[in-house]
């Protein structure tokens, strides 16, 4: 393997441990119930406390990076992220491991704008870029789809720790090769460092996704809800206005006049927002409709990742052949008409026709993420790639914890509304309520009362709970679906077909080479 194709392999497996470490912890919340005693709070932070340092500082990362340096950038998150997986997998309590995942997700926001700014200063011809870009793309879409299959398959064979410690030794992998591989890199023209843009921009990303986090626990029309909302907007109306001012700003707001950068960072933001969606919802399916076990849920989520993965590389060729318009309105188009049809399941729809919804999904989403990121990476200079890397991440983020809460919320009220409405009657209050929590407490709750002798019972309050989950599918997939087509049509409006040489060329904006506007003059290497 040529050192080029060393320095890939480094950075593609930096970016597949952090996207793993996205979804591999969902399997393992029972057992954190059961063995340290964790509330339904703690394990939404175990969860959210990742995400929300992940997304509140990648901006401000991405910028350092350009700065700093982006290969030391890279080692210090992977040091940090080594570190803090070591010391969640032997926590003792909820809090330590909450504590241990907020340093995991610090030590994501360093390494993941520096993988896909590396990309680009390494491979700087556009097909090359592309192709990279593509097995990018590719290895974050396998990442969040294997979470669950690789902490499934570690649960069946070790402690709930496991999930966190596998990570340990791939950080310290990661960490030889890009010491040994990669070369560094960092904006030649250091500009000082903008503080004031740093601590606007961790704040507003903060305390916006801090929200949405909270928002289905708050009411999406609570004024808790709409207050964070309105503070986290105006914290980053400010970080623009600043930035619009300074000299060297952390991010050149002008970027965003660039239709191929803004509407490109839509898409992605839009892709991730029905994927996720997708996601919270298939897994409850799988294990709680179709009883499959954490190992056997992981393991079925697999056309999603293969089709992610393959369409990905492809979808970046096509797009410098036939331009980025089609090739993402294409995949937001495959995407939509797939959740439509993921809507129409039943209790008893076969694994064959779920698999294939998941490749339709699958394919529609690497049609969809991996060309838009080119298209964003191809609108900054490589002095820039930092901070783009980090617009593209930050949306990401964005967009998938959206996906969650907003899909999350729509599912839990129509399930609490049809289970309340066709609930056996003589059931006790205890389970009652748990049946109300989720389509999970039903079906234990039904397993109670069935020991308790009350069988006719507890099948009926299963098949309310099911029936009521199924409800709540249909319509969780009709909003991601109705998001995804919303997606396509901005695609199709907005996105450029192709890079396009600018009149003008404000700091960090590429100007695109005129060989670049021809596109026929042969295959996508």
């Amino acid at each position: 393997m040529t050192r080029r194709g060393l320095v890939l392999v480094a950075l593609l497996l930096a970016a597949f441990i952090i996207n793993l470490d996205t979804t591999i912890v969902n399997v393992a919340l029972p057992s954190l119930v059961r063995q340290l005693g964790a509330s339904t709070t703690d394990l939404q932070w175990v969860v959210d406390a990742y995400n929300l340092v992940f997304a509140a500082l990648v901006l401000a990362a991405g910028s350092l990076s350009d700065r700093l340096g982006r290969k030391g950038m890279l080692l210090a998150g992977l040091g940090l992220f080594g570190a803090a997986s070591l010391a969640g997998a032997f926590g003792t309590s909820s809090g330590e491991l909450i504590t241990a995942r907020a340093v995991m997700g610090l030590g994501a926001a360093l390494i993941f704008p520096a993988t896909l700014s590396l990309i680009s200063n390494v491979f700087t011809e556009r097909r090359e870029r592309a192709k990279a870009i593509g097995l990018w793309g590719a290895t974050v879409g396998v990442g969040i789809a294997m979470g669950p299959i690789v902490g499934g398959w570690l649960l069946e064979q070790f402690w709930w720790g496991s999930v966190f410690l596998f990570m340990v030794p791939i950080s310290v992998i990661v960490a030889v090769m890009v010491a040994a591989f990669v070369p560094p890199s960092r904006d030649p023209s250091a500009p000082p460092l903008d503080l004031r843009g740093l601590l606007l921009s961790a704040a507003g990303m903060g305390t916006l996704v801090f929200s949405v986090i909270e928002a289905p626990r708050w009411g999406w029309g609570s004024a808790s809800t709409i207050a964070g909302f309105v503070v986290g907007a105006l914290l980053l109306a400010g970080f623009a206005a600043i930035e619009a001012r300074m000299r060297h700003p952390m991010l050149d707001v002008r970027l965003f006049r660039n239709l191929r950068f803004t509407a490109a960072s839509g898409s992605v933001a839009i892709a991730f927002f029905a994927l996720q969606g997708f996601i919270f919802l298939i897994t409850q399916y799988f294990q709680f409709v179709k009883d499959f076990s954490p190992f056997g849920t992981g393991v079925r989520l697999l056309p999603v990742a293969l089709s992610v993965g393959a369409s990905s590389v492809l979808g970046t060729k096509l797009a410098v052949r036939v331009g980025n318009k089609a090739v993402v309105t294409a995949g937001m188009l495959l995407f939509g008409g797939g959740l439509l049809w993921v809507s129409t399941g039943t209790p008893g729809t076969s694994y064959g026709i779920i698999a294939a919804q998941m490749l339709v999904l699958g394919t529609g989403m690497g049609l969809t993420s991996a060309p838009a990121t080119e298209a964003i990476m191809g609108a900054v200079s490589k002095e820039k790639a930092g901070v783009g890397s980090a617009v593209n991440d930050a949306t990401r983020l964005l967009g998938a914890t959206l996906g969650v809460a907003v899909i999350g919320s729509v599912a839990a009220s129509l399930y609490t509304s049809r289970l309340t409405s066709s609930l056996p009657r003589g059931l006790p209050s205890q389970a009652v309520s748990a049946a109300q929590g989720s389509v999970g407490g039903a079906v234990e709750a039904a397993h109670r009362v069935a020991q308790a002798g009350f069988t006719t019972v507890a099948h009926q309050l299963s098949d309310a709970g099911v029936l009521a989950f199924m409800h709540s599918l249909a319509g969780g997939c009709l909003v991601a679906s109705g998001v995804a087509l919303a997606g396509a049509a901005v695609a199709a409006t907005w996105l450029p077909a192709r890079p396009r040489v600018e009149t003008e060329r404000p700091a960090g904006l590429r100007v695109a080479e005129p060989e670049l506007e021809d596109v026929t003059a042969g295959p996508a290497a």
